[in-house]
């Protein structure tokens, strides 16, 4: 039998030529993420069950995680998500730590979905989480930081669109509608979470079996007011709405105006407690969430310790690079290795305080010791990528004299070891 050689599916090999493009956008993130004050930490891939079924939705966790016992009989998964694993973290140190307590993670992810594009099992993703700050200026920071990521990798704010809506009124006004059932509201959010997954008409027939006499058709109207403004009196003065007028001003002065209110942004998960967020790709061939976050001051407090406001959010990577890839912004990277030296004939031993100097100069140097035919050696070295080329045989170590070949053009120059490190450093 022979083994396949693809993958499990939902998951992805990197190449290197794959990898360089994460290692940018990881590097992007991580100078976003620390220039902000942020330090980064990491996790086990596994934990108990049970730190899921306590916050996560009920979906994620029986339909979308890998779950399993392991052999000493304990109920473990694989993470679907970081925000319970950090809230541990906190937890586990909540009065040692120093507040506001700003940490960020780029770690893989696991769920148990079906692959599409933009949507795969296992994904990394950036987390940011602020610990510390009650006020809308940490759902500020968190907004700004996301603005500030799609910022650097070059996008115009026309190319993306930040949604905001408040779970604390969405709750108040479906409280109205359902009565005071937390399971009833619940189960109400978790259909609008899904609407546009739907087509109208199987939406409203399952929002009818929750909300019925015709209230259902009420409901669906004030789901599609373009502005919170627009709400009716005995909401528009709701507390949150005062906040999420004030969050819009204060990202206006700083320039973040492609901000729109929508009511019918919920966030998947039990746990958050206000203010949610999601970053849109406004490209009509990926029109759908980049990022997204919002509040969740309790999950912290699940852990037997005094609560913490927290907010927090997370950028994927397979959506972040469709989105780069789509708005033509991904930079044309070139791999890592400075120059490749083909050896003409047995000098391998003779060449090695030449190779090993180049590299003490920063020089990242690749050895072909192959002794092949110089055309498949030429050959090989311009397949990898690399942009140039040096000869060295006895001749060259002998004279001191070396023949830099640049691949792409085939133009060649005779030069002495100085100056074939400062051609090299000049790319």
């Amino acid at each position: 039998m022979n083994l396949s050689t693809q993958p499990y599916k939902g998951a992805r090999d990197f190449y290197p030529e794959d990898k360089r493009i994460q290692k940018y956008m990881f590097d992007t993130l991580r100078t976003v993420a620390e220039g902000y004050g942020y330090q980064e930490y990491d996790a086990p891939i596994i934990e108990p069950t049970e730190l899921y079924l306590s916050k996560s939705s009920d979906e994620i966790v029986s339909e979308q995680t890998y779950s399993f016992t392991d052999r000493g009989d304990r109920n473990v998964t694989i993470r679907p998500e970081m925000t319970p694993t950090v809230s541990r973290m906190v937890a586990g140190r909540r009065q040692e730590l120093a507040y506001p307590l700003r940490w960020y993670s780029i770690p893989n992810v696991w769920r148990y979905e079906r692959p599409q594009a933009g949507r795969l099992r296992e994904h990394w993703q950036l987390n940011m989480d602020l610990f510390g700050v009650s006020g809308i200026e940490g759902d500020h920071e968190m907004i700004q930081i996301a603005d500030t990521i799609f910022q650097a990798y070059g996008a115009d704010r026309d190319m993306y669109e930040i949604r905001l809506n408040s779970r604390q009124l969405i709750n108040e006004i479906l409280n109205d509608y359902v009565g005071q059932s937390a399971d009833q509201v619940l189960a109400v959010i978790r259909l609008i979470d899904h609407k546009a997954k739907m087509v109208h008409e199987e939406f409203m027939e399952a929002l009818e079996k929750l909300i019925p006499d015709g209230r259902h058709h009420d409901l669906d109207k004030l789901l599609h007011l373009k502005s919170f403004e627009e709400l009716p009196d005995r909401y528009v003065h709701h507390p949150s709405v005062k906040q999420l007028i004030e969050l819009k001003e204060l990202l206006g002065e700083n320039g973040i105006t492609n901000v729109a209110d929508d009511l019918t942004l919920m966030r998947g998960f039990d746990y958050y407690t206000d203010i949610v967020f999601e970053v849109f790709d406004k490209h009509p061939e990926n029109n759908r969430s980049l990022a997204g976050g919002g509040r969740y001051d309790g999950l912290v407090g699940l852990f037997g310790v005094e609560p913490v406001p927290t907010v927090g959010f997370a950028v994927g990577d397979v959506t972040l690079q469709r989105f780069l890839e789509l708005h033509e912004l991904l930079p044309e990277l070139k791999p890592e290795t400075d120059v490749v030296i083909i050896l003409i004939g047995d000098v391998y031993k003779k060449a090695q305080p030449f190779i090993a100097s180049l590299r003490k100069k920063g020089i990242s140097v690749a050895v072909d010791p192959t002794g092949r035919k110089m055309d498949t050696a030429i050959k090989h070295a311009a397949k990898s990528g690399v942009r140039y080329a040096l000869f060295i045989g006895e001749q060259e170590l002998g004279s001191g004299q070396y023949k830099l070949r640049d691949l792409g053009t085939g133009q060649e120059s005779d030069l002495s070891q100085e100056q074939v490190v400062a051609a090299l450093k000049t790319e």
